[in-house]
C-alpha cells in the first residue's frame, strides 16, 4: 500500500508541471462564455503584439487627457458588429 501511494504521488507530481504548460497556451483558445480569456485582454508578453500595444499605451499615456477621450470616444462610436446589448448569464 505505501509502494503504491508513494507512485501515485510521483505521478501526480510529473502532471502538475505539464499541466502548467498546457493551461498557459490552452487558455488562449477556450471561448470567453466557457471562461477563457476576455476579448481585451492584453496580448503576451514577449509577442510582437505585445510590443505593439505597448508601444499605443505610451502613446495614449503622454496625449493629454481631453485628446485621449476625444479618441477613445471616436474609437467606441465605431460599429463593431456586435449589437451592443450586454450578455444574459
Amino acid at each position: 500500500m505505501l509502494v503504491a501511494s508513494a507512485l501515485l504521488t510521483g505521478a501526480l507530481a510529473g502532471c502538475s508541471s505539464l499541466n502548467e504548460k498546457a493551461s498557459e497556451a490552452m487558455g488562449e483558445y477556450i471561448p470567453q462564455w466557457a471562461g477563457g480569456l476576455p476579448s481585451d485582454a492584453p496580448p503576451r508578453p514577449g509577442t510582437a503584439k505585445y510590443d505593439e500595444w505597448m508601444k499605443e499605451r505610451e502613446r495614449l499615456r503622454q496625449m493629454p487627457a481631453a485628446e485621449r477621450e476625444r479618441e477613445q470616444q471616436a474609437r467606441t462610436a465605431q460599429p463593431t458588429g456586435q449589437s451592443g446589448l450586454d450578455p444574459v448569464h
